[in-house]
């Protein structure tokens, strides 16, 4: 009796054999493609190697499909401060996967509507202090505020909860402090400046 009992332990997996979820998949996706921009893979190695990511079902399924490409650098965390004259990050920026922004006396944004971003998630920690913060994420991306605190300036998420597929989920802390933190998607003068930018 005691064999017929062993024989029914479960065995524990390799990682290898562990099954993978959709973002990591579309994150490989992401990989591949960017690496055909590149000129590194040619156009019959992408097509087989995407049709393989697609349907990948453990990370041995996925880890060979990257093993030959260079792996990207995580850029820095980034640290913003508003000080006395304000500051902002806009345009094209490298997004890393941590930032922490104080909008001091002359407020802080920052606006990701023009970024290219391949991150899976992004840990953005808020204090509003006097001058307030403004965080500008595109049409596509979800933000998670739960742990945000609207302080005396209060927290306004005027974003919506529709997440594209590949795109990064906003992960927003802290507070709002006298100026308060806003995010929110594009106005219409941003989306114009970004349509202009695209043409280019």
């Amino acid at each position: 009796m005691g064999d017929t009992h062993q024989q029914h332990q479960p065995v524990p997996l390799h990682p290898d054999q562990m099954r993978v979820s959709h973002d990591e998949r579309e994150a490989v996706v992401e990989r591949l493609n960017t690496a055909a921009a590149e000129g590194r893979l040619d156009f019959s190695e992408l097509e087989t190697r995407l049709d393989l990511a697609l349907n990948a079902k453990t990370y041995a399924d996925l880890a060979p499909l990257t093993a030959d490409l260079p792996q990207e650098a995580p850029a820095e965390p980034l640290v913003l401060k508003g000080g006395v004259n304000g500051a902002s990050r806009t345009g094209h920026w490298r997004v890393p996967a941590q930032i922490t922004v104080y909008g001091g006396m002359g407020s802080v944004k920052l606006d990701f509507t023009q970024t290219e971003c391949r991150l899976p998630e992004i840990a953005i920690e808020a204090h509003g202090q006097t001058g307030g913060v403004t965080i500008v994420i595109p049409d596509g991306w979800a933000a998670e505020t739960s742990q945000m605190s609207p302080g005396l300036g209060g927290f306004r998420d005027k974003t919506t909860s529709e997440r594209l597929p590949g795109t990064p989920r906003i992960r927003l802390a802290g507070g709002g402090g006298a100026g308060g933190v806003v995010i929110r998607h594009p106005n219409s003068w941003e989306r114009r400046l970004q349509r202009r930018n695209q043409e280019r």
